[in-house]
């Protein structure tokens, strides 16, 4: 091919040229030993088409936009070509999946097409659904355009709401029919195909060290350790610094406070990953993998988005920092012989708990507007959790209600209170007269608290604003953009690309996207809960 795109962005490959190659060069599934990556071409596609692309990645990567017009951008992105320095690899991963020990797993639906270095800094582009890879075990390494335009959309929301993401480049059809049993029930049928580019600067996963560690191949640990300290945690290394114990050490708790602050991150925006198995953990904090995730509408702590975990409910909303620490403790076992010593590891994994519950404090002050904060908030904040749970109560919509009272406004009688958060309620016949008196208590108490602050109401609100979206990408939003792009309309991606730029801000001319989750998506596919299948 010959373009001047494929003279734009400069490649490193640094993954494929320091780490330790699958010296077996066909592409048939297989175990993989003393590897860090197999090498694995994508599969060109029927017709591919691009659909969606977020500039601002595409700038950052040293595209700008007449490249993006060229014929060959949407051939590269959606498997069908190669720029000129681009060496295509797979990861060698392992992981806990629910808990249980799966084994090796690896890139099974994505390729990463190589390195790039930019003004910004190192990243890399990986294709997901660009056909099979040596660890795609019985799967056929597609993905499916509603999984696609989910991955797309959210890991863009994500980044715009603040919260530490992999971005995605480019959503492209790929021309082709993939089938797939969306509930596993038997009923498998044919759905269109799609290819999104995510780019991160890194997509190590916990999993990578879990599953060199549980073959006992010491070097590959070591390898894959020092890699991503040199590369990604550079500042814990001097000159003269050599890796040793208590690098490891300092490594593994900044990884633990990167994990705290992701987790709460989440939380603060009623984020629900879905599917938090070790081999979905990115070791530098990002969000990763963006499966059967979901958006809380009404608060519920013990609402997961997954089919799959609708019993256990491991993953579920208010379970997300207990599966943190959980995953951190696997990976502690994975980097032990690296510092073989287990006290300071112990201690970390102590640590995060004390760092969670602070954090996750602060966080919920925060969304109350208490500029300060003490441990004499902490009844306020638990009753509060007590009150949303009591009837189905939006979140997101009531935070933004809060933010809009004033400190001298009258909450004592109900109707007037009714009036103010009724938005907020899926069910009116929920809300009683015991409800309306504790909602009354609950806000008199919240009042007179911040009109302790000393601060205005303006301030206040806008605090409150600038932590507590007005829109997110709910399940519901993302299906009806997902029902259109299957039939070729592809406008709504545009429109909800456009607004979650700015989460926080009234955007008066989308405000019918901030409103609650409407009756007809409560248990509608794709609406309330979804499953592993893309």
């Amino acid at each position: 091919m010959t373009s001047s795109l494929q003279h734009k962005l400069t490649f490193d490959n640094r993954f494929v040229t320091q780490l330790t190659a699958d010296l077996e060069p066909e592409n048939f599934v297989r175990q993989v030993f003393d590897a860090a990556y197999s090498l694995a071409m994508p599969t060109p596609t029927a017709a591919p088409q691009l659909v969606a692309v977020s500039y601002d990645v595409a700038i950052a990567c040293g595209f700008d936009c007449d490249d993006l017009a060229q014929p060959l951008f949407s051939k590269v992105f959606s498997g069908n070509g190669l720029l000129d320095g681009m060496t295509p690899y797979a990861m060698c991963y392992g992981g806990h999946q629910f808990g249980h020990w799966a084994g090796q797993l690896g890139d099974g639906r994505a390729i990463n097409l190589g390195e790039v270095v930019t003004p910004t800094g190192h990243q890399t582009l990986q294709l997901k659904g660009a056909g099979p890879t040596p660890y795609s075990r019985t799967a056929d390494g597609r993905a499916v355009l509603r999984s696609s335009v989910r991955e797309f959309l959210c890991s863009e929301a994500m980044f715009h709401l603040g919260i530490p993401t992999t971005r995605a480049l480019s959503l492209c059809l790929t021309g082709d029919e993939v089938v797939r049993d969306m509930f596993y029930d038997g009923r498998a049928a044919a759905e269109p195909g799609a290819v999104v580019c995510r780019v991160s600067s890194s997509f190590m996963r916990f999993g990578n060290f879990q599953l060199a560690a549980k073959r006992q191949d010491m070097a590959l640990l070591k390898s894959l350790a020092d890699f991503t300290i040199k590369h990604d945690f550079p500042h814990l290394l001097s000159d003269s610094t050599l890796i040793g114990p208590d690098v490891y050490i300092a490594w593994f708790k900044e990884v633990c406070q990167r994990t705290c602050e992701l987790v709460i991150a989440w939380q603060r925006v009623g984020f629900v990953h879905g599917v938090m198995n070790t081999d979905n953990m990115s070791i530098i904090g990002e969000t990763i993998d963006y499966g059967p995730y979901g958006w809380v509408d009404n608060f519920d702590l013990g609402w997961t988005p997954n089919t799959t975990d609708a019993q256990g409910k491991r993953y579920c909303f208010g379970r997300q920092g207990e599966i943190a620490q959980w995953n951190l403790f696997q990976l502690a076992n994975a980097i032990y012989p690296l510092v073989d010593e287990a006290e300071p590891l112990e201690a970390l994994l102590a640590e995060f708990a004390t760092d969670y519950q602070q954090q996750w404090t602060h966080m919920m002050a925060s969304k109350l507007g208490l500029v300060q904060y003490s441990a004499a908030d902490l009844p306020l904040i638990e009753q509060l959790e007590t009150l949303l749970m009591a009837i189905e109560t939006d979140m997101t919509i009531f935070f933004r209600t809060l933010a809009t009272l004033k400190q001298q406004q009258p909450v004592d009688e109900p109707q007037q209170l009714l009036q103010c958060f009724t938005p907020c309620y899926y069910n009116l016949e929920q809300v009683d007269e015991l409800y309306l008196t504790q909602l009354a208590q609950w806000l008199t108490a919240y009042l007179e608290r911040i009109s302790t602050q000393n601060i205005s109401d303006e301030r206040r609100s806008a605090a409150m604003n600038k932590v507590n979206p007005k829109y997110v990408l709910r399940n519901y939003l993302a299906q009806q953009a997902i029902t259109a792009a299957e039939q070729g309309d592809f406008s709504e991606i545009a429109t909800l690309q456009t607004l979650l730029q700015f989460p926080y801000d009234e955007q008066p001319e989308f405000e019918r996207y901030a409103q609650k989750r409407p009756d007809w998506a409560r248990d509608k596919p794709g609406c309330s809960m979804l499953s592993c299948s893309s």
